[in-house]
C-alpha cells in the first residue's frame, strides 16, 4: 500500500521550514516583549522606592544642601520614569510584531495542512487509477502535486518575506525610540535644544509649502478620502469590550491609533498599522505629509489624521482622530477609543487648538 501521506509531506518540506522559522521568530519576539515589560515594571518599582526614600530623608534632615539634593533627586526620579515609559513603549512595538508573527505562523500552518490534504487526494486518485490499469495516472498525479506545491510555496514565502519586513519596521521604530530617549534629556542634554529647533524649522517649512497666497489650501475630496470617511462612519458607535478588546488592535492596549491607521489602510493608504499615535505623525514627516499646530487652521482637511498632545514623542502624543469635515472654524472628527468607543466630536478653533500638535494628510 502506497504511503500517500508520506509522499505528500515530501513536497511540503520547504513550507515546513517556513512554518518553523516563523514559529521561532514569534517565540523570540514574545520573549523580548516580556523582557521589556518586566524591565518597565522593575524600573517603576525602583522609581517609587527612590521617591519615598528621598521624601523621608528630606523630612528628617534639615540642611542647606536640601534644595540641591531635592533637585537632583527629582531629576533622577524623572529619568527613571522616562526610562520606564520607553521600556513600555518598546514592549508595545515588539508586541505588535509578535502578534503579526504569530498570525503568520498560524496562517502557514493552515497552508501546510491544506496542501497535504489536497496532495493526498490527488495521489490517492492517481494510485487508484494506476491499480485499475492506467499506469501513467500516478505520474500525472505526482506532477499535479508538484504544481500545487509551487503555488502554496509562493504563498508561504510571502508570509516569511512580510514577516521580515515587519521585523525591520519594528527595529526601525525601536532605534527611533532609543534616539528620542537621548533627545528627551536622559542620555544627551546638549543636543535637545538643537533637535527641537531643527524640528520647529522643518515644521515651519512644511507649513509654508501647504499654504497658498490666500492663506488656505483647498483640496477636493479624492476617492481615497471618501473611502476613509465611509469606513470610519460605518464604525460609529462601536464600543470596546472588556480590557480594551476591539476589532483593530490587540486586547489590553489603547486602540485609537490602530483604528485610525486601519481606516487609512482599508482605503489604500500605504501605512503600517501603528499602535502609538506619535508614529503616525513621524510617518507623515518622513513622507512630507505632516503639518504642525500652527498650520492646522489652514491645512486641516477631511481624511487627515489629527494628533492630540504636545508632540510626537512618547509621553507627549496622547490620542488621534480622523477629520470628517472642516466648516469655518469647526473641525469634526471620528475617533476610536474616545470614551471607549468610536465617536464623532466637533472642536472649535482657536479655543480647542491647544489640544492638538499637528495633523497628517493621507498619501
Amino acid at each position: 500500500m502506497l504511503d500517500t501521506a508520506g509522499v505528500a509531506t515530501l513536497f511540503a518540506d520547504e513550507m515546513k521550514t517556513h512554518h518553523g522559522k516563523l514559529r521561532g521568530k514569534a517565540a523570540d519576539a514574545q520573549a523580548a516583549q516580556q523582557a521589556l515589560q518586566k524591565a518597565a515594571n522593575e524600573i517603576t518599582e525602583q522609581y517609587d522606592v527612590q521617591r519615598k526614600a528621598a521624601h523621608s530623608l528630606l523630612n528628617a534632615w534639615q540642611s542647606k544642601a536640601n534644595p540641591a539634593f531635592e533637585r537632583d533627586s527629582a531629576k533622577f526620579g524623572r529619568d527613571l520614569k522616562v526610562t520606564a515609559q520607553a521600556s513600555r513603549h518598546g514592549a508595545q512595538v515588539v508586541g505588535e510584531v509578535t502578534d503579526a508573527l504569530a498570525g503568520r505562523h498560524q496562517a502557514t500552518g493552515k497552508l501546510l495542512d491544506e496542501f497535504i490534504a489536497k496532495a493526498r487526494r490527488l495521489i490517492d486518485a492517481g494510485y487508484l487509477l494506476a491499480r485499475n490499469g492506467s499506469p501513467a495516472a500516478l505520474l500525472l498525479a505526482i506532477g499535479d502535486v508538484a504544481d500545487l506545491a509551487g503555488k502554496y510555496l509562493k504563498e508561504s514565502s510571502g508570509h516569511l518575506k512580510n514577516a521580515r519586513e515587519e521585523m525591520q519596521e519594528a527595529a526601525r521604530r525601536l532605534r527611533a525610540l532609543q534616539k528620542e530617549l537621548g533627545h528627551d534629556g536622559v542620555a544627551d542634554h546638549g543636543r535637545t535644544g538643537k533637535h527641537q529647533a531643527h524640528v520647529r524649522h522643518r515644521q515651519h517649512e512644511q507649513h509654508k509649502k501647504h499654504q497658498q497666497h490666500h492663506g488656505k489650501t483647498t483640496v477636493s475630496h479624492s476617492k481615497k478620502v471618501d473611502k476613509i470617511l465611509d469606513h470610519a462612519r460605518h464604525n460609529l458607535g462601536f464600543h470596546e469590550g472588556p480590557n480594551n478588546r476591539n476589532k483593530w488592535g490587540p486586547t489590553g492596549q489603547p486602540w485609537c491609533a490602530y483604528f485610525a491607521t486601519s481606516m487609512w489602510r482599508s482605503a489604500g493608504v500605504d501605512i503600517p498599522k501603528y499602535g502609538f499615535t506619535g508614529d503616525v505623525y513621524k510617518w507623515g514627516q518622513r513622507h512630507h505629509l505632516a503639518y504642525d499646530r500652527g498650520a492646522i487652521a489652514h491645512n486641516a482637511r477631511p481624511g487627515d489624521t489629527i494628533l492630540f498632545g504636545d508632540g510626537p514623542s512618547w509621553g507627549h502624543s496622547h490620542h488621534i482622530g480622523i477629520i470628517e469635515k472642516v466648516e469655518g472654524n469647526k473641525i469634526t472628527t471620528i475617533e476610536g477609543n474616545a470614551d471607549d468607543q468610536v465617536e464623532r466630536i466637533t472642536y472649535t478653533l482657536p479655543k480647542d487648538l491647544h489640544r492638538f500638535y499637528g495633523g497628517v494628510h493621507p498619501k
